[in-house]
């Protein structure tokens, strides 16, 4: 991840994991203050999740829990499941995934392409385009049920702390360094909670004014301690109506809820108005950004930093 492009030659497909710009959505919103998105689509398999892949699986065989030619097997809503068959291609790792059928079968066909095997099961309380805790629980069952077949590392996403230390390690130093330390305020969606605790807790390190809030489905607001009234909704790979393990609440200021008209709105500004087309999850994080700016709890002039987590090529119409 920290590979020098200038000559144009990467090593491999991990090389080409992170550094990827801030974009600043001065069309959509043309001020006062500034929202300044990280365009993680620009990631080998378009998503924010091939930062935390790399971190883990790294860090799994540096420490001697993955053996050389070990296989790998993991639970995913698709993203992570791409970006861990990224990194294990490029390592020599067969990989197993399974996912639930309520995730885009785009992101099935994805890891299909990258060589992963994907096992996909059935919903058990969502409906398709909608999961819930309980169709992941599903997919982690199969998923054990596999290891204990084959012997395979489980990542385990949601319980390795690795998970947040790669953004730790990368996602909140870019920001840093891009802004020149100039960020009023850090927002994003939370699924296993590792890119919002990693970036958060790294900016805060940095300077402990800085607000971060994580954005959360309307209806389904564990973290902001409501009742869930709503289980279903668009935001797939986050939502899941539970406060995952390595999120860390000290560094979080609080939730701001988005529907799912919300999410929809400023997913189609972002194509409209700034020429870029992303996921559901991201038209969230602007939408939550705006709102944010409109609140009043940041000084006019505030700059927000918030996630393009993927492309929307990984959803259907």
């Amino acid at each position: 991840m920290t590979s020098d492009r200038e000559n144009g030659i990467t090593n491999s497909a991990v090389d080409l994991i992170g550094n990827t710009p801030l974009l600043a959505l001065d069309r959509l919103w043309p001020g006062p203050g500034r929202i300044l998105a990280k365009c993680e689509f620009l990631n080998p398999t378009l998503s924010l999740k091939d930062r935390s892949s790399y971190y883990m699986v790294k860090n799994a065989k540096e420490a001697g829990l993955l053996k050389d030619g070990q296989p790998i097997i993991e639970v995913t809503s698709g993203n992570q499941g791409a970006g861990v068959a990224c990194v294990a291609a490029v390592l020599g790792h067969d990989f197993s995934v399974t996912m639930s059928k309520g995730n885009s079968p785009q992101r099935a066909q994805m890891m299909r392409g990258l060589g992963a095997n994907v096992v996909l099961t059935d919903q058990v309380t969502g409906q398709p385009g909608n999961v819930t805790s309980e169709d992941v629980a599903a997919a982690e069952e199969a998923a054990m049920r596999m290891k204990k077949e084959s012997g395979a590392f489980y990542v385990d996403q949601f319980n390795n702390e690795n998970n947040w230390m790669g953004h730790y390690s990368t996602t909140g130093p870019e920001i840093w360094k891009q802004t020149g330390g100039r960020v009023d305020a850090f927002l994003i969606g939370c699924g296993t909670g590792g890119c919002f605790t990693g970036t958060s807790k790294f900016l805060k390190e940095r300077n402990s004014t800085i607000k971060c809030y994580v954005v959360e489905p309307e209806g389904c607001e564990v973290i902001g301690c409501c009742p869930i009234t709503k289980k279903l909704h668009l935001l797939q790979g986050s939502g899941y109506g539970f406060v995952p393990k390595i999120f860390q609440s000290q560094v979080c200021d609080g939730s701001i809820a988005v529907s799912d008209a919300e999410a929809i709105k400023y997913r189609q500004l972002l194509g409209s108005k700034e020429g870029v087309f992303c996921g559901f999850t991201s038209g969230a994080n602007i939408a939550a950004a705006v709102k944010l700016m409109q609140s009043g709890k940041l000084p006019q002039d505030a700059w927000i930093v918030t996630v393009l987590c993927d492309t929307g090529l990984k959803y259907p119409e």
